[in-house]
């Protein structure tokens, strides 16, 4: 990432004005965002949209750091409490996780926070990028709203390697507290 943390959130407040503490915190954490819904709204659950396997092209391989044509694990996910909060979308290189923790990366409705957890998986996160995007007509469905959807791509690094990349999104009119 080139800018530091505070430049990514001012360019994103340029653009859809003053961010509440909240959004700041799930924007630039480096930590569990389940964690931070559990505290926020209540335990969370998640609602898997899609689970699939497929060969990665070259945009995708580049990314996580292994060949085109390898197996990767995605997954979209609506993480909520009583209302949908986060759509995360995750690529998983299936060569990399050992086989119970992957079992439970492609068991559907964990959050990878607690997976990492429950394996002790020494690991950081690296903030790829912090935005702003418009809502797709799947998010506005998701959602109930067409408001400006603030959005995070970062990679879980586990032994110097990308475990899972990870782009969450949540609507702008969400965590406005």
């Amino acid at each position: 990432m080139d800018m530091n943390i505070s430049d990514w959130t001012k360019k994103v407040e340029k653009r859809v004005g003053k961010l509440s503490s909240a959004q700041k915190i799930l924007l630039i954490t480096d930590g569990s965002v389940t964690t931070i819904l559990d505290v926020l709204k209540g335990p969370v659950n998640i609602k898997t949209l899609i689970q699939e396997f497929r060969k990665a092209d070259t945009k995708i391989a580049d990314e996580l750091g292994i060949a085109k044509g390898d197996t990767v694990n995605y997954r979209i996910v609506v993480i909520g409490h009583k209302e949908p909060l986060i759509h995360a979308v995750s690529l998983i290189p299936v060569n990399r996780p050992n086989n119970n923790f992957k079992e439970d990366l492609i068991r559907a409705d964990i959050p990878i926070g607690r997976i990492l957890k429950k394996y002790n998986i020494e690991a950081r996160r690296e903030i790829m990028h912090i935005g702003v995007e418009e809502p797709s007509e799947e998010l506005i469905q998701i959602f109930n709203t067409n408001s400006p959807m603030l959005t995070r791509t970062y990679n879980i690094i586990h032994k110097d390697k990308v475990l899972i990349r990870i782009k969450e999104t949540f609507p702008k009119s969400l965590f406005t507290e």
